[in-house]
C-alpha cells in the first residue's frame, strides 16, 4: 500500500517534461532547439519589474518583501500602466499579480503571482507571455489574509523555481508540482495542518487513523504563527480556491516549510460534488506514506 501512494507522487507534469525535452533532443540534429532553458537563460542580468496593484494594503507588503528577499536578479517597481507600456520589451521581466478564470467560472476565481518574460507575444494577451513559474496567491473575491503570511515563502519559492530552471530544462517545463516528490524527505518532519485547510471529506476516521502530534491539526491561527515564527523543521499547510467555487474550479494545496520556505508539497484537483477545497484523503495518504 505504501508503494502505492509513492508512485502517485510522481507528477504527471513533470512525465509530459520529460517527453518534451526528449522530442526536442531527438530534433536537435535537424535544427537549433530554443528551450525555456535557453529562452530565460538571461533573468539574471536582466531587470525584474515588480509590477505594483494600485492597493496600498497590497502594494506596501510586496514592496517590503521584495527588498528583503528578492536576489535572483536586479529589480525596480512600476505601475500597471507601465508595465502596458513596456511589456513587448525582452529587456524585461515582469513580477506581477494576475487573475484566473478557469473553462466553467463565470468571473475569475483565483489571483496568481506570476513571473513572465516581456516580448512582442504580450501585444495578444498576457496568457502568450513566456511564464517562468506562476504560484496561487489567494482567492481573488474575499481573501482570506493568509497570503501575506506566505508571501515570503511565495518570492522565494518563485526564485528557486527560476534558478532551477536555468539548471535544467526538465525542471523548467515540469512546474511547481515536480516539487511534491520533496514530500519523500519529510519523515522527520512535522507537518501542521490548518483545520481550514482540510477538504470535507477527511472524516473523523481518517484524522484518528493518519494524524497524530507530528502531524497535527489545529487553528489557522496557531498554524500561522508557527509559520510566522519560523519553526524549525516544521511544513505548514496553505490552500487556495475561489471564495465562491463552482463545479470546474480548482483548488490547489502547498505544504511549506516554515523555517527554510522549502515547498515540499504541490498539488490541485478540481473541485467536484466529491471533492470541495482543501487537503482530501487522497493528499493525506500520500503525505501520511512517508512517514
Amino acid at each position: 500500500m505504501k508503494m502505492k501512494y509513492l508512485l502517485k507522487l510522481i507528477p504527471a507534469a513533470l512525465l509530459s517534461a520529460v517527453f518534451l525535452f526528449m522530442n526536442a533532443l531527438s530534433a536537435s540534429g535537424q535544427a537549433q532547439i530554443m528551450t525555456k532553458k535557453a529562452k530565460i537563460s538571461d533573468i539574471t542580468d536582466k531587470t525584474v519589474k515588480i509590477v505594483l496593484t494600485g492597493n496600498d494594503f497590497i502594494d506596501s507588503d510586496l514592496i517590503e518583501e521584495i527588498k528583503n528577499r528578492w536576489r535572483l536578479s536586479p529589480y525596480e517597481f512600476c505601475t500597471l500602466e507601465e508595465f502596458n507600456t513596456i511589456k513587448t520589451n525582452s529587456d524585461y521581466y515582469f513580477l506581477m499579480f494576475v487573475k484566473g478564470q478557469f473553462r466553467h467560472e463565470t468571473t475569475p476565481g483565483i489571483t496568481f503571482l506570476t513571473l513572465v518574460k516581456g516580448g512582442a507575444e504580450a501585444t495578444k494577451s498576457l496568457d502568450k507571455m513566456l511564464n517562468v513559474v506562476t504560484m496561487p496567491f489567494a482567492a481573488s473575491e474575499e481573501p482570506s489574509g493568509r497570503e501575506f503570511v506566505f508571501l515570503p515563502a511565495f518570492l522565494d519559492i518563485i526564485q528557486d523555481y527560476a534558478r532551477k530552471a536555468l539548471e535544467s530544462d526538465l525542471h523548467a517545463y515540469a512546474g511547481l508540482s515536480n516539487y511534491s516528490m520533496n514530500i519523500l524527505k519529510t519523515e522527520n518532519k512535522r507537518i501542521y495542518f490548518s483545520k481550514n485547510d482540510l477538504a470535507k471529506d477527511i472524516t473523523e476516521t481518517v484524522l484518528k487513523k493518519y494524524f497524530d502530534e507530528d502531524m497535527p491539526v489545529m487553528s489557522e491561527d496557531k498554524a500561522d504563527k508557527a509559520f510566522t515564527n519560523k519553526t524549525f523543521n516544521t511544513l505548514v499547510s496553505y490552500t487556495v480556491s475561489p471564495s465562491d467555487p463552482v463545479r470546474g474550479s480548482y483548488c490547489y494545496k502547498m505544504l511549506i516549510d516554515a523555517y527554510t520556505h522549502k515547498l515540499y508539497y504541490f498539488r490541485r484537483h478540481r473541485i467536484n460534488v466529491k471533492k470541495g477545497s482543501g487537503f482530501t484523503t487522497d493528499d493525506i495518504k500520500r503525505i501520511a506514506a512517508v512517514r
